[in-house]
């Protein structure tokens, strides 16, 4: 049995920051990334949570994410630039996002590209940003490769996220996150490092057999979302990050999972709307929609789970005692 250790939000927190801290993050830096995993870890997100923290360090160790990066901005027009420069992606993305709905507010949309960043987290977090100041917004970002083209064996998309959030009147936005594989791979990532098998319908092994065993998960492919049709989003995605940006593609990307080869390199691009510009009643017409599916029992709004998971975590995290030895072994504590 998995043994759980409870600590308070804060410190999860300052254990978090102190390991980051040890490791030659800046403080600005190790404040943003550490925020965006204690977001996943409230949100019922585990897989994009703390345990991607030690991950993160050991490349840092070896220079496979650059410490030392600051993100470089450039604009023009409706079109924002951001070079991750190999660091963490969460600086980038939020120095971008800034930018972006600055440049929102003045022309009514923005695109704001992320070029030679690293793992995205839970992408749901910068849409719903946005909308909670009345955006609506779109996030794509690709990985290192973990799904094979529709018919095929060898992996070359990543698990190239979508997540899409839109305002709402006097409540949480809708917010859909999904990733293109039948399930994120952090979930097998978890699986693997808990020594738990995974359901048949997950993953294909190397030999493009289904697969229970994380290990052979891992070494072999993700199945898409919607077979052929979420292969195609997924090539999709690889176009619309890593081809606008000049980034690495998901198979030229090292793992995101290890402390081999060079930095992964690939790219997010985060589409931000003033629905207002188009429609100026378009909030609430929207509600109409909502109300229409609240109106049928057992019909849930995108979003509503993760918030309600939010609410019960506000102050209290249960992380894996083995995660919490490991992220006070990183951060000098005993």
């Amino acid at each position: 049995m998995n043994e759980s250790v409870e600590l308070s939000v804060e410190e999860g927190r300052d254990l978090a920051l102190a390991a980051m801290l040890r490791y030659g993050f800046g403080v600005p830096e190790a404040t943003v990334t550490v925020d965006a995993l204690l977001g996943a870890e409230r949100d019922g997100l585990p897989s994009h949570g703390l345990a991607r923290l030690p991950y993160y360090l050991d490349q840092a160790a070896c220079g496979k994410v650059k410490v030392a990066a600051v993100p470089r901005l450039e604009m023009e027009g409706a079109v924002v630039r951001v070079d991750a420069g190999y660091g963490l992606a969460f600086p980038a993305v939020a120095k971008g996002l800034t930018a972006g709905l600055d440049c929102a507010a003045r022309l009514g949309i923005a695109a704001v590209a992320i070029a030679r960043s690293h793992h995205f987290g839970a992408a749901g977090a910068p849409v719903e940003h946005a909308a909670r100041q009345g955006y609506l917004a779109l996030a794509f970002s690709n990985a290192p490769s973990a799904i094979a083209p529709w018919g095929g064996r060898r992996p070359l998309y990543g698990t190239n996220p979508i997540a899409f959030a839109c305002p709402r009147r006097q409540a949480d936005p809708l917010l859909i996150d999904l990733s293109l594989s039948k399930v994120a791979r952090g979930k097998v990532m978890l699986a693997k490092r808990r020594r738990e098998p995974i359901p048949i319908g997950w993953a294909l092994d190397a030999e493009g057999q289904p697969t229970s065993n994380a290990d052979a998960a891992i070494a072999g492919s993700m199945l898409p979302a919607g077979e052929a049709k979420g292969a195609a989003l997924a090539l999709m995605v690889e176009l619309l990050t890593a081809g606008l940006t000049g980034s690495n593609f998901g198979f030229q990307a090292s793992s995101f999972l290890d402390a081999e080869g060079g930095p992964p390199g690939i790219a997010q691009l985060i589409l931000l709307i003033e629905p207002g510009r188009f429609s100026p009643g378009f909030v609430e017409h929207a509600e109409t929609m909502f109300a229409a599916m609240q109106g049928q029992a057992g019909v849930r709004l995108p979003g509503d789970r993760r918030y309600a998971c939010r609410r019960e975590r506000d102050t209290r995290l249960t992380l894996p005692s083995a995660l919490v030895a490991t992220l006070r072994a990183h951060a000098g504590v005993a």
